[in-house]
């Protein structure tokens, strides 16, 4: 199945009265693990499992693949019916990360615009401006500059996308930009194999922070970016993503855990 709605909640459950545990995103390709019509039991391509619903998702064997594809690479893009953005709104606004199967690129109005094929097979329009044919891995250097980008979205409890990251959905998805998928929670990234132990007081850009209770109690995570100062996604006193210092009392004491990806 393909992801058909902007982003997707999954729960723990299959009800919407079910806690949030993640999200998947406009043109992810997802396998069903259990149907319980209108609920289906998915599974992700970072390997992650969660109730969606099915009017969430649409039929597909397979999209994006073997095809040039479309990435939004703004925080968000609009898609929409025609070659104009004043005659009618939006069909669909859609987060960083997006895909989309492309169909054509006219050579007018200076190459503007690309023609894509959604999930439901309906064809519209995109700004050329608002997406990447060629998505390139960034390096760690390049990436630790990207993510002040999204400085200011909002924290969202299992959230993955540009409408609201949680702590670990946002170091997620900064890894995955240099090609690396981590785990999807913070106490699976803290003791993923893919880690090694950082010495606190040698500390790097790039390097993953875990705090809680204990090592073996993550309940937040955040990435060192230099000079003293991490950015997370966190819902502690303005629900934002931020950028903090780490001498900060309240981060000294809970900082548990310090990680260097390999």
């Amino acid at each position: 199945m393909v992801i058909n709605r902007p982003v997707a909640n999954m729960f723990a459950k299959p009800s919407s009265d079910s806690a949030v545990v993640s999200q998947a995103i406009f043109g992810a390709n997802v396998q069903v693990v259990e149907d319980q019509s209108p609920w289906l039991k998915i599974r992700t391509p970072d390997d992650y499992t969660g109730w969606i619903e099915t009017a969430a998702t649409v039929k597909r064997d397979v999209y994006g693949v073997g095809i040039p594809v479309a990435t939004v690479k703004n925080l968000f893009a609009s898609v929409y019916r025609e070659t104009s953005i004043t005659k009618h709104q939006p069909l669909l606004t859609l987060p960083f990360e997006a895909r989309f199967e492309v169909i054509a690129e006219p050579e007018t109005e200076e190459r503007r615009w690309i023609q894509v094929r959604l999930p439901d097979m309906r064809e519209a329009w995109v700004q050329r401006g608002d997406v990447s044919l060629d998505t390139k891995r960034l390096s760690r250097e390049e990436m630790i500059a990207f993510s002040k980008r999204f400085s200011g979205l909002p924290y969202l409890w299992g959230g993955v996308s540009t409408f609201g990251y949680d702590c670990s959905g946002f170091t997620q998805m900064l890894y995955r930009q240099i090609g690396l998928t981590l785990p999807r929670d913070a106490q699976p990234q803290h003791d993923w194999n893919g880690v090694e132990p950082a010495n606190k007081e040698d500390l790097q850009p790039g390097d993953l922070l875990y705090f809680g209770s204990s090592n073996k109690k993550i309940t937040h995570t955040g990435m060192y970016i230099g000079g003293g100062e991490f950015i997370h996604a966190t819902a502690h006193l303005t629900p934002v993503i931020q950028v903090s210092m780490l001498s900060e009392e309240r981060w000294t004491k809970l900082l548990v855990g310090t990680r260097r990806v390999k």
